[in-house]
């Protein structure tokens, strides 16, 4: 009898030790949309997060709960070995899209799920890091300034710098630059990137009201693809239409229930959406 009762209790501290290495996260929401002069609509959305730990290895994976299946949507498994670091993306999203997308969406299916083999090497100030695509990536800080030097198929910088109470980035990928700047004036939270984007948040933490200018899409037609990629215009794309530069102006509150509501206007189509969410 006592060896009976010695063996249920290793095996009960076996199992949980077993789940304390697991750790559940998630959210969910509904959401009521008047849609302007459309039809009103109320959409819901439940997200689990599952996060298994093992020493220096993770697995982290996600599920959409609120259909009738749980449904897949990530799933990384990561490790460390000294300076190497392997993560393994297991999940294969859908990237190709409905044949009467009007928004510029992929239109052949591609594989992403891959294998990153990344060595970090540092040298003085500077990080050197190898990939399994064969790209090269030199990283550090120097004098206030970050900077990150990809060479590979696609050759791209990024600089990073706090200067007079302004954080600025500024990116170069294949010839093509953006840049974004933030900053904080009176107590507003103020975002500016090339793309014309406006972002102001006023408020405390938990108590907000950001309102965004969104600049204007120029349409473009659709171009031909192939399903491996390899076709001057990759995958493939549909036709983008073109929309007006349009506003948000959204308010946000956290509840002592733990829940938190907000309210968003939006000039593009007159609507105002009301959402309720939680994280947990």
């Amino acid at each position: 009898m006592k060896k009976l009762i010695a063996l249920f209790a290793a095996s009960t501290v076996a199992s949980t030790a077993a789940v304390a290495g697991v750790a559940l996260s998630g959210t969910a929401s509904v959401s009521y949309d008047d849609n302007g002069s459309s039809a009103s609509s109320t959409t819901y959305d439940a997200d689990l997060v599952v996060t298994a730990t093992n020493g220096g290895t993770t697995l982290t994976a996600g599920y959409d709960i609120d259909g009738t299946a749980m449904n897949t949507t990530s799933a990384v498994l990561a490790t460390t070995i000294g300076p190497v670091t392997i993560s393994a993306d297991m999940f294969d999203e859908v990237s190709s899209v409905a044949t009467t997308n009007t928004a510029g969406g992929q239109i052949e299916e591609s594989t992403d799920t891959s294998v990153t083999v990344s060595l970090d090497v540092p040298i003085g100030d500077m990080t050197v890091g190898l990939d399994n695509s064969g790209n090269v990536i030199l990283s550090g800080t120097f004098s206030g300034v970050t900077v990150s030097h990809t060479v590979g198929d696609t050759t791209t910088t990024t600089a990073s710098a706090a200067i007079a109470g302004i954080d600025m980035s500024v990116t170069n990928k294949a010839g093509a630059t953006t840049w974004s700047l933030d900053t904080t004036v009176s107590g507003v939270d103020l975002t500016l990137t090339s793309a014309q984007k406006i972002t102001a948040a006023f408020g405390l933490a938990g108590n907000t009201m950001t309102v965004t200018r969104v600049p204007s899409v120029a349409s473009a037609a659709s171009s031909v693809g192939n399903t491996s990629g390899t076709h001057a215009n990759g995958y493939g794309s549909y036709v983008k239409n073109s929309v007006a530069d349009y506003s948000t102006v959204a308010i946000s509150r956290d509840l002592t229930s733990g829940a938190s509501l907000s309210a968003t206007y939006s000039t593009k189509d007159d609507s105002l959406t009301l959402k309720a969410a939680v994280t947990f």
